[in-house]
């Protein structure tokens, strides 16, 4: 249990991130890699990572650091999310740890870690190549993993922050704090966290410093995070909603503009049909039915696998909140309307 607790002075000065944390963004999404039970909503998005980050691939090598510093779970070093400022100076500030904070903070990752060993050693000790080589990571992984989907992470966590703010209207911190998340309730000036990450019990005093709330796209869904280093400016990461990512991951997808009748009649008949089913079903050939299938499955909203001569074909999480429409809601928009006429 980690208690949080707030004076008058800090409810006064408890503020949202103003955007996108590109530094905790990147640290949670390597997390994401490297877990095996991430949400089904980031499958798409993890395969496609994962290829560019083989170990064959030239983008591994010129990553290996940052990646190195960002375990699946647990503990990674505060100094590599800064307070929030932009992508530039953020490096910036990361490069420019003292030395001495550099030392502590990558030794708490455990001498027994493999990972780090031959990587950051040097970094430890502050060597001008290996801070050169970090801030090369930085950029790359920015670059090529997160970039070219930066507009619709910036899109849910704008979604999730017009819905902590109808909460703020509505009924002040108290509200926002209570609802940040299932493992989180608010009474009586302390915010009661029963999971964030570490078995012992803690307490963090605000003391006047406020707090900063960070909503994440790539935040792990089961627990709230915050600093490991309690004396650094509190900053409280939470995940956003996954409803609000399908939203988002549908309105910044082909989707949108291909769906028409033939393939919603299609996407609500792949529910565990082999392609001949469905092509006899909708009344379409059969490579007119592959082509169509082949469509959707390459904008993530159905799976499919080969069974002996078959292959079978099954409907997303993302797929099932487009066929839904009315059903499906989050921060007060919904999915309806998706699907057009051809």
């Amino acid at each position: 249990m980690l208690r949080i607790h707030f004076s008058r002075e800090d409810l006064a000065r408890i503020h949202f991130a103003p955007g996108v944390d590109w530094f905790w963004e990147t640290a949670l999404s390597i997390h994401q890699l490297r877990l095996r039970d991430s949400h089904p909503l980031l499958d798409s998005w993890k395969r496609s990572a994962r290829q560019q980050l083989h170990p064959s691939a030239g983008l591994r090598a010129k990553t290996n650091l940052i990646i190195a510093l960002s375990p699946p779970r647990g503990y990674f070093p505060d100094f590599l999310t800064p307070p929030d400022q932009g992508f530039d100076s953020g490096v910036e500030a990361i490069l420019s740890t003292p030395r001495a904070r550099l030392r502590h903070e990558i030794g708490l990752l455990g001498a027994s870690n493999r990972d780090i060993r031959a990587g950051v050693d040097s970094l430890a000790r502050g060597q001008p190549a290996a801070l050169a080589a970090l801030g090369s990571a930085l950029r790359a992984y920015r670059d090529v993993v997160l970039a070219p989907m930066w507009a619709q992470v910036s899109a849910a966590v704008q979604t999730d922050l017009q819905r902590r703010l109808r909460h703020l209207v509505a009924g002040g911190w108290a509200q926002v704090l209570d609802t940040l998340h299932p493992q989180a309730r608010y009474a009586d000036g302390t915010l009661h966290v029963a999971q964030w990450g570490v078995a012992r019990d803690s307490d963090l005093h605000l003391d006047g410093r406020g707090l900063t709330l960070i909503p994440s796209y790539f935040k792990e869904a089961r627990q709230l995070m915050v600093l490991a280093d309690f004396d650094l400016p509190p900053v409280l990461v939470y995940p956003i909603d996954p409803a609000i990512r399908v939203l988002t991951d549908a309105s910044h997808s082909p989707l949108a503009a291909l769906i028409g009748a033939t393939r919603s009649r299609i996407l609500e008949l792949a529910a565990g049909r082999n392609t001949s089913e469905i092509a006899r079903i909708a009344g379409i050939s059969v490579p007119a039915a592959s082509k169509h299938l082949a469509v959707l499955r390459q904008n993530n909203v159905i799976t499919s696998v080969r069974r002996g001569g078959m292959v079978i074909h099954t409907t997303t999480a993302l797929g099932m909140a487009l066929l839904q429409g009315d059903g499906v809601t989050a921060a007060g928009v919904n999915v309806a309307g998706v699907r057009a006429t051809e």
